[in-house]
């Protein structure tokens, strides 16, 4: 099959432009959920751990789906899929605003925006890009949805403290809910869905997940995937309140998490770009290796404004630089075919790495006054995934091959 008849029949920029725009509507709304930690746990009455718990289970949550979803948008088309994910992301936000306690806050916040994020995620929109880009540039354009994502980020965050100063956090969560039905008719433009491609055999669904943990590459880099999760979750939910806790204003909370998405439209970049030049797993073995090294210097030195932005911008660098980069051996290890599969399983490690994170983070500040122990455990944890990445290999698995009649 040729690979114009693997494309969608809308034009490939147009795919580029939706899939981004989409993704940073998606990832603006979930990561600016921080902000509202203070405001809903003081007017709510609830322990910073149930906060806590209802975003973990978020990420659980969207962990759990993502495999579900990426293999749905494999087999029926991205485009409804997202159309899908983003009704259930806005009906759960829209839900958060109306939840007073710690049990209907887990359902509302954390399963039904879970699973939302979950089926209209960035790692959906990849999978489109994956089956229309040539491999040669996949980690540039798995770097560009990326830096989209972040770009959500660096927006969302001023204007979700600025809703939440000027109309409460109801009212703030409504508009983001409104903001996520955007994303609708964006879907049009990913409508399509994932051939086989040459050279890759057509398997059962549960005999390619069979075959690729059997890759011992693949089992390191989903493992070593963990480790990101906690550290992004762990930071996104609760350094704004650790900043405050520290002294500092909420703004400087907010305008921490924008920093974090504006400096990481570089790193994703960046990333992306050395992907396609540079072994992926070394460059991901030294991300997660300075992430311990930029943690490490922000607890040694005393906490101010200048050293909270300074830690976002050399932690937006590292942010989501890992996935255009896991993406693209993903692909390289197994194909187009699977991508959205096999990808939602690493991601799914991710997402159980965010639960740990944002739950533990919740739970020691409850039990010990402060986040030390959490931010030491990052630093202990960047290391071990560093050395994780070492030994993959990067090459395509020979399992996923076709086998000659």
């Amino acid at each position: 099959m040729s690979s114009s008849a693997l494309r969608p029949a809308v034009p490939l920029l147009v795919l580029i432009i939706a899939g981004c725009i989409i993704a940073a509507i998606g990832n603006g709304v979930r990561t600016s959920f921080g902000l509202f930690t203070l405001p809903m746990t003081g007017d709510l009455g609830l322990t910073r751990e149930g906060w806590g718990m209802a975003m973990a289970i978020q990420n659980l949550a969207w962990g759990i789906a993502q495999p579900f979803a990426g293999a749905f948008a494999d087999r029926v088309g991205t485009g409804r899929t997202i159309a899908v994910g983003a009704a259930i992301y806005a009906l759960g936000v829209l839900g958060m605003a109306f939840s007073p306690t710690a049990g209907l806050l887990t359902i509302t916040a954390g399963i039904v925006t879970g699973v939302g994020i979950a089926i209209c995620s960035f790692s959906v929109v990849m999978a489109a890009f994956g089956r229309s880009v040539p491999n040669e540039k996949r980690s540039l354009i798995f770097g560009v949805a990326t830096a989209a994502s972040s770009f959500g980020q660096f927006a969302f965050a001023p204007i979700s403290q600025g809703f939440i100063n000027a109309f409460g956090w109801q009212s703030a969560l409504l508009y983001l809910a409104m903001a996520l039905l955007l994303i609708i008719p964006l879907s049009y433009a990913l409508r399509g869905r994932t051939e086989n491609t040459t050279g890759h055999a057509d398997l059962p669904f549960m005999e390619a997940l069979s075959k690729a943990w059997g890759h011992g590459s693949y089992r390191l880099l989903v493992i070593g995937f963990f480790v990101c999760g906690f550290h992004l979750a762990f930071i996104n939910v609760h350094m704004p309140a650790y900043l405050v806790q520290c002294g500092l204003s909420p703004e400087v909370g907010s305008w921490t998490i924008a920093v974090i998405g504006l400096f990481n439209i570089v790193g994703s970049l960046l990333a992306g770009y050395l992907g396609g030049r540079l072994p992926k797993q070394m460059l991901l073995a030294t991300i997660y290796f300075l992430r311990s090294v930029a943690i490490g210097l922000f607890l040694l030195i005393p906490v101010s404004e200048v050293t909270a932005y300074a830690f976002a911008a050399a932690m937006g660098l590292l942010w989501l630089s890992t996935v255009p980069l896991t993406a693209g051996l993903v692909s390289l290890f197994f194909g187009a075919r699977y991508m959205g599969m096999l990808y939602g399983m690493a991601f799914l490690s991710h997402q159980i790495g965010s639960f740990v994170g944002v739950w533990l983070g919740g739970y020691v500040y409850d039990q010990t006054g402060s986040y030390s122990l959490v931010w030491y455990m990052g630093i202990l944890l960047g290391l071990g995934s560093a050395a994780l990445h070492l030994p993959i290999n990067e090459r395509s698995a020979s399992s996923f091959a076709l086998k000659p009649a």
